[in-house]
């Protein structure tokens, strides 16, 4: 049974009286472990499905499974359930809260998992020497370089050993090295913990080393490549 599965999947966002449909029948199939990049122009829709696989939103239509459990029918608190103990997300604009130091942004997702102080304190330090920052956890978010700040939320994300990552355009605020050090964490991390690894970008030259990638426009797969 694949991990996370789209049976024809649309999603059309009303603005008044105009409707505009961001996805049409999308349907696909994505196995445990595995590194998928998304790739698209902005606006093809790329966003909106990560979105709806990361439990943010609903299809209008279709099905979405992930544990072979339909997600697309359950309420706010079980997708709040599912996002909390399932998926990791690594967003563009980072997301990192101030006037909190790199430490505190990653043990807060584990007070929100009620995981016990002494065990959230610890993991949060493993999880920054696993990006290369053990260095740097008292520094707050002003005191980071770009690349350092993304590193930060990849270890937020990291923080309830999720077994999704969602990236959307993880790279887009970066300069090319620091954009290309990200992306090879990222594919990392899919390889030693196993984590199931999806990416969305614009930018096919960061993706290259990626076994599959799914190429959407106007929001339809136009073509998939595997290697």
């Amino acid at each position: 049974m694949a991990l996370i599965e789209l049976q024809n999947v649309s999603k059309i966002y009303k603005l008044g009286k105009t409707e505009i449909q961001a996805l049409k029948n999308i349907s696909l199939k994505i196995e445990r472990g595995e590194a998928i990049a998304i790739i698209g122009p902005s606006g093809c829709g790329k966003s909106t499905l990560l979105h709806l696989i990361g439990c943010l939103d609903k299809p209008t239509s279709g099905k979405i499974l992930i544990d072979g459990k339909d997600v697309s029918k359950m309420n706010e608190n079980e997708l709040a359930k599912i996002r909390r103990e399932k998926i990791g997300f690594v967003f563009q604009f980072f997301h990192l809260i101030p006037t909190l130091n790199a430490l505190e942004n990653v043990v807060l997702p584990m007070i929100f998992a009620k995981v016990p102080e002494r065990e959230r304190n610890k993991r949060a330090l493993e999880l920054l020497r696993l990006v290369g920052l053990e260095k740097r956890i008292y520094h707050k978010r002003s005191e980071l370089s770009g690349g350092e700040i993304q590193r930060v939320a990849i270890a937020r994300a990291l923080a309830n050993n999720p077994e999704i990552i969602l990236a959307d355009e993880p790279t887009g605020n970066l300069d090319s090295k620091s954009g290309k050090e990200i992306m090879e964490y990222l594919l990392k991390l899919n390889q030693e913990r196993n984590a199931t690894l999806i990416v969305v970008t614009h930018n096919l030259a960061m993706v290259k080393n990626f076994r599959r990638k799914i190429y959407l426009r106007d929001g339809k797969i136009i073509k998939e490549e595997i290697r």
